[in-house]
């Protein structure tokens, strides 16, 4: 299959453009926030405890969650697989090249970063209000796959993060007049590919979301603080570490030992602190929200 002829670009509003990528983190946080709130309003998930945080405080949250989300998401890149882009602070022969760490609009983001700058602002968010942190983890974990999901489908628009060269049916080979234009050549080059955006926006995002939300709705686990957050953490490591074996490591990073890629090794953690809170969370029996 070749790749469709997908503009990134959605609208065009004089010298503003409308990014589908900008587009699906303005839809995630939208919906992910709604979706908190029915959860924070529905009393009966949290018996014999409560809501961690009010509405009012949930909307204060999002402008905080958001700001680890774009902050997080960009450093972590950086951090993780652009270093260099610190050094160009200092030794950059032009603006450009000084400030392309703030330069969010040309692309680059890290889950792993975004992930990490959503913990510490909730952290800090629940300090500051007395709230219990792990059922305000609980409370946010599962809107977390609305974000992933349409994420991974503004990645599949915008040709990146492709998967490893198939033969499968449904291979696609990222490459067209845009992505040539764009580059000057196809960076996927013209192998059929692994449409592995898809394959993290129906694995991290759609079916992850089914699995939060039946620990939410119908089995009731927001009465065992920590048990949801632990359940996401374990669903997304395992589900990004298996499908780093049909994803393309990034430039320069394909040649860790044991066949290992980044996004493996930064998965680990996650599935082992959330094998250690839903431990935690079962072994303890149902205790107050606010406790």
């Amino acid at each position: 299959m070749t790749f469709p002829e997908f503009d990134p670009v959605l609208i065009q509003i004089g010298p503003l453009p409308l990014r589908w990528y900008a587009l699906a983190y303005v839809t995630g946080i939208v919906l992910g926030w709604v979706y908190a709130a029915r959860i924070l309003k529905t009393e009966r998930l949290w018996a014999p405890g409560r809501p961690p945080i009010t509405g009012p405080q949930l909307d204060d949250l999002v402008l905080w969650i958001t700001l680890g989300i774009i902050l997080g998401g960009r450093f972590g890149y950086a951090l993780f697989y652009q270093p260099a882009m610190f050094g160009q602070l200092f030794t950059g022969e032009t603006l450009g090249e000084r400030f392309e760490l703030f330069q969010l609009w040309t692309g680059g983001m890290s889950f792993h970063g975004g992930f990490l700058g959503v913990c510490l602002a909730v952290a800090w968010f629940g300090r500051k209000h007395g709230a219990n942190l792990l059922s305000l983890g609980d409370a946010i974990a599962p809107v977390a796959t609305i974000g992933l999901f349409f994420g991974r489908l503004a990645n599949f628009i915008n040709g990146e993060l492709w998967g490893r060269t198939t033969d499968v049916p449904w291979a696609i080979r990222f490459c067209n007049a845009r992505i040539e234009q764009m580059y000057g050549f196809c960076p996927a080059g013209n192998e059929p590919r692994h449409p592995s955006q898809l394959y993290e926006a129906a694995l991290e995002g759609l079916l992850l979301f089914t699995i939060l939300s039946l620990a939410v709705w119908k089995w009731r686990l927001l009465t065992k603080p920590g048990f949801v957050t632990g359940l996401f953490l374990v669903g997304y490591g395992l589900s990004r570490a298996a499908l780093e074996t049909v994803r393309q490591p990034d430039a320069g990073m394909e040649n860790f030992p044991l066949g290992l890629t980044m996004g493996m090794m930064l998965s680990i953690p996650m599935i082992l602190i959330g094998g250690w809170l839903v431990y935690r969370a079962w072994k303890r029996p149902p205790v107050a929200a606010a406790d």
